[in-house]
């Protein structure tokens, strides 16, 4: 779509007019889509690294323009200082910085200033960020880095001078102890009594889709979905000889033969008719390692991937069919049925201005009334996978989480969708459990699947 360029600046330039011209509010219109493969699933395209630098830094502009000004209003910070140093990045700052540096330089400091009418956007470092931001610190001039930050701040008189630092949100504490002890002694004492804590104003840069980034994540949450689906088909399941390890590194394998990455190690765990009863710790971190994969066998994968600064976290089930089956056993069938009505009742609890908490408690109440076994574990998603925002239970906190589930719901965020429901399989004589997890995005009012979930199980011949 973009011819290649060695000018940075018209390729960006170029980019962001190209995204411009999408429609912001359609969701599912994405411009990742490529042609149809020839069992007719839309195949997105996968860009290659000089376009993907180009659409990242569009995207960051664009959200660095339109979406911070109103996220430091709310959060009432006028200043926000990020300070990092090379590979010891600020989760945040690492977000902010142009796709050609990938990590910080010596250290670099990223300041941002409301000044009312807009967000001006300084660094503070030896080397110029792009620009994105403007060069605010000659070293020949002021030899001092902390003095020149200091002379910045004293320029611009802010009211509150965030900085990222959060007991509960792991995301939103970057600043690392030696940082913050020498920023904050080199504030005259004026200005040290205006350093406050960016724990909110983190958070909401994280966890804040935008409209131009809800035009790619769409179809990067179906190129999961492709993978697993491949995955789970007798071109990589030979039943009797395949292992799930075989699957998990086939997994690996095929992420970075697209040119992808994993945020973390894939699983795929086997149910079946035996006298093994479903353990929780055990699906999560000790799940059994190259098991043989047998006709008959209900499987289940752990699976994500990132590319252009967003993740996948998807779960899903496949069913090896046994000699004669054409589908899935209807008992099988019904337990998806189930794991899809928990899911049903949970989204419909999404409200805006609702603590992850409180929807925790209404979903299981009503899950629980009519007669299903839930377990609800969801979390934010985007710029990582376990993201910034509220948190929806844990497996192991089913009553609630303290602060992080007190966090409200807000507007234009993405979550994966995730939880479990168990169902008592009398042939099996054991309890089962779906395990599924889709991604999602909340407008405000509604909740809405980015490429549909799983009410189908895979079936492997």
């Amino acid at each position: 779509m973009l011819q290649k360029t060695k000018s940075s600046a018209w390729l960006l330039k170029c980019t962001f007019t190209f995204l411009f011209l999408f429609n912001a509010s359609a969701v599912n219109a994405s411009p990742l889509q490529g042609e149809k493969t020839k069992d007719s699933n839309p195949s997105p395209k996968i860009f290659k690294m000089q376009k993907r630098a180009a659409i990242i830094d569009a995207l960051l502009l664009d959200k660095l323009e339109n979406t911070l000004p109103s996220l430091m209003r709310r959060s009432g910070i006028d200043m926000w200082v990020l300070i990092s140093r090379e590979y010891n990045e600020d989760p945040v700052l690492k977000t902010m910085l142009p796709a050609t540096w990938i990590n910080a330089r010596r250290r670099t400091i990223l300041v941002l200033f409301d000044n009312g009418k807009s967000v001006e956007r300084y660094a503070v470092a030896r080397y110029g960020v792009s620009n994105l931001f403007e060069k605010s610190w000659d070293k020949e001039k002021t030899p001092d880095q902390w003095q020149g930050l200091v002379d910045l701040i004293q320029s611009k008189n802010p009211k509150a001078i965030g900085i990222n630092q959060s007991i509960h949100f792991a995301l939103a504490d970057g600043l690392t102890v030696t940082d913050k002890s020498e920023f904050v002694d080199a504030l005259p004492s004026n200005l040290k009594s205006k350093v406050t804590s960016a724990e909110n104003l983190a958070v909401a840069w994280l966890e804040t889709r935008t409209a131009k980034e809800m035009q790619y994540y769409p179809a990067l949450i179906k190129i999961g979905h492709n993978i697993i689906a491949k995955a789970f088909s007798n071109s990589v399941v030979k039943p009797g000889i395949t292992s799930t390890d075989d699957v998990v590194w086939w997994l690996r394998n095929e992420s970075r033969r697209l040119g992808l990455t994993n945020w973390f190690h894939p699983t795929v765990s086997i149910q079946r008719s035996d006298n093994e009863s479903f353990d929780q710790l055990k699906a999560f971190s000790d799940r059994p390692a190259g098991q043989i994969i047998q006709r008959g066998d209900l499987l289940h994968v752990d699976f994500g991937v990132t590319y252009l600064r967003l993740n996948t976290d998807q779960q899903q089930h496949a069913y090896v069919l046994k000699a004669g089956e054409t589908d899935a056993p209807d008992y099988l069938k019904q337990a998806l049925k189930n794991g899809n009505r928990v899911q049903d009742i949970f989204t419909g609890e999404f409200a805006l201005g609702r603590t992850g908490n409180e929807i925790l408690k209404a979903a299981r109440e009503k899950s629980i009334a009519e007669g299903l076994k839930p377990a609800i574990y969801t979390h934010p998603i985007g710029y990582h996978g376990h993201a910034a925002g509220p948190t929806i239970g844990m497996w192991d906190a089913q009553g609630g989480v303290p602060v992080r589930g007190d966090y409200p719901l807000y507007e234009n965020t993405a979550y994966s969708i995730e939880l479990n429901a168990a169902t008592f399989i009398s042939q099996w004589n054991k309890e089962i459990r779906i395990m599924l997890e889709e991604e999602a995005f909340f407008d405000g009012k509604k909740v809405k699947y980015l490429d549909g979930r799983q009410t189908k199980f895979h079936l492997i011949k």
